[in-house]
């Protein structure tokens, strides 16, 4: 029942047995490039079994942020930045199988938060950027179908919060992953605009990343300690969609943020 005491960890063994002494109904896997090797993938493999094994069967993958330092950018281009693409496509394609393989979702970046100055190195436009981009989350959906999602970022290339993307995400019926910060930053922190949004692409919606902002920079706060008003929010997410607490942790062996974060919505949901 939402919301879902969900949880994150890298695939790290001790990182996920500390998440599974919580019993959680959602666990998503943060991977690396690591992940992406032939041993990797195997490992990956053996942990999403493992966390099978305690009853948890909503589980998403996370498909890694950076390749050598550089964000695992949707719009890396073929031609000037052919590394960077050919991990992107590989590495997502590779992260589908698994996820159809074993029954679990995958969860791609339509952007993270390159400068409009660096986009246009590559396009002439970010419109021609954003136009790219849904060419390969279309690809990328017909290849997961429901085992695939795209979660916004700051970015201008795919955000959520301008009702005229919002719509073209409608309109190309994406599978989504709502980040609540992502998109409270993207609108400057505006709650009203942010509820709109997340009313506007409820029917999208199949993931929250749960986490609060300053609505300035990416804080990963624990819910509470921002400005995001979430009591208000409450009534436009999409129940029917899993979660997760994606907190800043002090340290990465103990996720009592996440708990905490957890507890503070349940307390929210009870008094509505």
């Amino acid at each position: 029942m939402f919301p879902y005491l969900g949880l994150k960890a890298s695939t790290d063994l001790a990182q996920i047995k500390n998440r599974l002494q919580y019993n959680p109904q959602v666990f998503e896997f943060y991977t690396d490039t690591h992940d992406l090797t032939s041993d990797g993938l195997i490992h990956l493999a053996d942990m999403i079994d493992l966390v099978k094994a305690h009853g948890i069967h909503q589980i998403v993958i996370h498909h890694p942020m950076k390749y050598q330092q550089i964000h695992n950018e949707m719009f890396a281009d073929a031609t000037k930045a052919t590394a960077e693409y050919n991990f992107l496509m590989s590495g997502s394609e590779k992260l589908i199988q698994l996820a159809i393989k074993h029954d679990v979702q995958v969860l791609l970046h339509g952007s993270y938060n390159e400068p409009i100055s660096y986009i246009k190195t590559f396009y002439p436009s970010v419109t021609a950027a954003r136009n790219l981009v849904f060419k390969r989350l279309a690809y990328f959906q017909s290849l997961g179908g429901d085992h695939v999602m795209f979660e916004n970022s700051i970015s201008p290339v795919f955000p959520f919060g301008d009702s005229t993307i919002d719509q073209r995400i409608f309109q190309a019926n994406l599978r989504l992953c709502f980040d609540i910060s992502h998109g409270f930053i993207y609108l400057h922190g505006n709650n009203q605009r942010l509820q709109t949004s997340l009313q506007r692409l409820a029917p999208h919606i199949v993931h929250y990343h749960l986490v609060d902002s300053m609505g300035k920079t990416h804080y990963s706060l624990p819910l509470g300690q921002g400005k995001i008003d979430w009591a208000a929010l409450l009534p436009y997410l999409n129940v029917q969609a899993t979660n997760i607490f994606e907190i800043n942790l002090k340290d990465q062996m103990n996720c009592q943020e996440m708990i905490d974060s957890y507890q503070y919505l349940q307390q929210l949901t009870t008094a509505n």
